[in-house]
């Protein structure tokens, strides 16, 4: 059965027909002709873009993303709040255009209101990417690595990634949770909020560009081909689930070794802790002092790893 005709993604569900998206919402001539017969469409985060990746790598890894999801036989619909607009399925110089542009938001689920109110240009996190996504009827999600519970003394500074998981049913294809995160306490928030959290072809679950947690942190269960993880996913909305999150370790010859990783990583939240910064600009700064530090290793590993999730979510939107 095919994830495109199974009767758990009729509009029953929850997941609109694309005659039924809402008139907020601007979704490109492409995506709505994919949607309409029901071909496979894979959404695609902007935080990356705007955030995670510096010039010329965030825009050539956001096309890289989008070649491998028509290559695995499905339709790229990358996501962003463009002045004010959600937009689901971005063009080619609106790509650019993000990636080049300084003091684009950074917007959760939270901030797409005041995005829209303010008619600003914003780069959608995992959360806000799900809750648009969800919207446009769309139901498979590619993205680097989650977000989760943080290290250190704060008990609160959790990400609204495992919220929406609980709440909205799309597949996040990921190389697990970001390696600065308190993982063990990530993954038992996720089990709290009944979020399936599936190994692709592993027991373990993956640590984003550090391929292996020491000790292993085991997954909920384990798939070995999309096709099963598609399975799993209509089993789990069909009996009134929300998000399942599907993750593949980091490639191995670019995986950054745990030792050197946490190293950085120390230094990394010290300065981080000198100069004051909190909040939502944490993640950012630490990613980009470490990718410093590795001489770039931590950027070769994170961009491999983003286009083999965009690959492996469109194999498994087909089928």
């Amino acid at each position: 059965v095919s994830m495109r005709t199974c009767d758990v993604f009729t509009e029953r569900s929850g997941v609109k027909a694309a005659n039924a998206i809402p008139g907020w919402l601007t979704v490109s001539e492409e995506v709505r002709a994919a949607l309409g017969p029901g071909r496979p469409v894979v959404a695609l985060e902007s935080t990356l873009i705007a955030h995670g990746l510096p010039w010329p790598t965030n825009l050539e890894t956001a096309r890289e993303s989008e070649d491998a999801v028509r290559a695995g036989g499905a339709v790229p619909a990358t996501i962003a709040v463009l002045n004010g607009v959600p937009t689901v399925g971005l063009s080619g110089p609106q790509l650019e255009t993000l990636a080049q542009t300084p003091g684009v938001r950074k917007a959760s689920r939270r901030d797409l209101g005041a995005a829209v109110a303010l008619r600003q240009a914003a780069a959608t996190t995992v959360s806000a990417t799900m809750a648009l996504a969800h919207a446009a009827g769309v139901r498979v999600f590619a993205t680097g690595g989650l977000g989760g519970a943080h290290r250190g003394d704060e008990p609160f500074d959790i990400s609204a990634d495992l919220a929406e998981l609980a709440r909205t049913p799309v597949l996040v294809v990921c190389a697990g949770a970001k390696s600065l995160l308190h993982l063990p306490r990530t993954l038992e928030l996720l089990e709290t909020l009944g979020v399936p959290v599936v190994g692709y072809r592993t027991d373990a679950f993956p640590t984003f560009y550090v391929r292996d947690h020491a000790p292993p942190l085991p997954v909920s269960a384990r798939v070995e081909s999309p096709s099963e993880a598609a399975e799993l996913f209509r089993a789990h909305v069909r009996m009134g689930g929300a998000g399942v999150v599907l993750a593949q370790p980091c490639p191995a010859d670019v995986a950054v070794p745990p030792r050197e990783f946490m190293e950085w990583l120390g230094e990394a939240e010290k300065a981080a802790r000198v100069l004051g910064i909190s909040g939502a600009e944490v993640t950012p700064f630490l990613l980009a002092q470490i990718a410093e530090w590795s001489g770039g290793r931590t950027l070769t590993a994170n961009r491999a790893l983003i286009v083999a999730n965009a690959r492996l979510a469109a194999e498994v939107a087909a089928g």
